[in-house]
């Protein structure tokens, strides 16, 4: 479904015209439809039937409380990778024996944390990990559930920036190694295994890299099976793509379904199935509104400077990531012309879609799209612009779920040194 479609020459969000949350919240701002929210993950929850699975929303995607109390509502787990993440997840009512918790980097107070919250599972990536998980659930006369993190050496064809599943990659557990540390399992009284995780990577546009993963850790879990390590289920992560352009990502139920037949060709059809889906869930369910400042033209170029800039969203200026560029009304007295759509940032690399063809003038709204996912999250206070607000759409009505920053919000917690320095 496309929750942003226009009417009679105008761009709404489910039933609310994007000007009119311009003209009551200004611009820049996001704005999430949450019946798009809603349907992403009944799609995965459709093709999961007759399956025990858990999708586990990656926070890292979008953390906004009334993203994640969407999710919690329709009974999501939730893919953490910080103590504040799994903090928002109990914020926004989310249930911390459905959290994962993943990352290489796990400091001693965020494992005290979520062991205090009884998640459900670490998400292991190396042995010094295991060691203290170990040693600090012994301090808190806990057991901690854990899978490890298994990298198979797989190339996800994507960017690499967001590959994870190569052995180069500061990610998971050699195969070879993970092994033995399954082996080694009495070694941490503390500590209960219970799955096997692998993440390859974001935005994957193919299910062969997919499937060659799970071929390398499907019999790792086979063998660990016969050996009577009592796993139960594998995480098989996130990184399915959206078509931002001209990508072709396979289908949810494509996904799913290549991954259970993959469980019953090497005889693990009860096996509990972990996904971790971030961008699939809410990337396309949102747009970044701006409104166009000036209209400038050079003798080889013409530009259209918006309000939002590259704090705002990063993903073109980091990753040269091409997302859709429409106005919100059209234009009929207006020649179209191929602008660059440039933001206010002293950056040259402030850049969000380049030649774009588009029929506008100055003060015109236009929308970014499929900016739910990786937007708002990496958003900075660069050349100390206040961060965008947040608006959630729900049928006819809209609510403004993240206030817009102040300018006295960028230096809040800063303080002065308090002494007379000589000039």
């Amino acid at each position: 479904m496309d929750a942003f479609c226009y009417r009679d020459g105008e761009l709404y969000a489910e039933d609310v015209p994007l000007a009119q949350i311009a003209a009551s919240v200004g611009t820049p701002c996001y704005v999430y439809a949450r019946s798009q929210l809603i349907a992403a993950y009944r799609t995965f929850e459709a093709a999961l039937a007759g399956q025990e699975a858990l999708v586990c929303y990656a926070v890292k995607a979008n953390a906004n409380l009334a993203i994640l109390a969407t999710f919690a509502a329709l009974g999501a787990g939730f893919d953490i990778v910080s103590a504040g993440e799994l903090e928002r997840v109990v914020a926004a009512g989310g249930d911390p024996r459905r959290v994962v918790f993943s990352g290489v980097g796990k400091t001693g107070a965020e494992i005290e944390r979520a062991l205090a919250h009884d998640i459900l599972c670490f998400n292991v990536e190396s042995p010094a990990e295991l060691d203290r998980l170990d040693a600090i659930a012994a301090r808190m006369d806990k057991v901690a559930r854990v899978s490890l993190r298994v990298n198979p050496d797989v190339d996800a064809g994507t960017h690499p920036y967001i590959a994870t599943g190569l052995k180069e990659n500061k990610f998971g557990i050699a195969l070879a190694a993970a092994r033995d540390l399954y082996r080694q399992a009495a070694r941490y009284p503390h500590l209960q295994f219970m799955g096997v995780d692998c993440h390859i990577g974001s935005q994957l546009t193919e299910l062969r890299p997919f499937a060659d993963a799970l071929d390398r850790v499907l019999p790792l879990v086979a063998e660990l099976r016969a050996q009577g390590v009592p796993i139960r289920h594998v995480d098989v992560g996130g990184g399915l793509g959206i078509r931002y352009r001209e990508e072709r990502p396979p289908t949810v139920e494509a996904y799913v379904g290549q991954v259970r037949e993959q469980l019953v060709a090497h005889g693990l059809a009860d096996l509990a199935l972990l996904f971790e889906p971030g961008r699939a869930l809410v990337a396309a369910a949102g747009v970044l509104l701006t409104r166009v400042e000036y209209v400038k033209s050079t003798d080889t170029k013409h530009f259209a400077v918006i309000d939002a800039g590259m704090n705002d969203l990063i993903r073109p200026a980091l990753y040269g990531a091409y997302q859709v560029i429409q106005t919100v009304r059209a234009r009929a007295d207006t020649p179209g012309l191929d602008y660059d759509v440039v933001g206010p940032v002293c950056e040259s690399a402030d850049v969000f879609g380049r030649s774009r063809h588009l029929r506008l003038q100055a003060g015109d709204l236009l929308v970014i799209r499929d900016a739910g996912a990786y937007g708002f999250a990496m958003a900075s206070q660069y050349n100390a612009r206040p961060r965008p607000a947040e608006v959630l759409v729900e049928g006819n009505r809209f609510a403004v779920v993240r206030t817009r920053e102040t300018l006295a919000d960028l230096w809040r917690g800063e303080s002065l040194p308090g002494w007379e320095a000589p000039l």
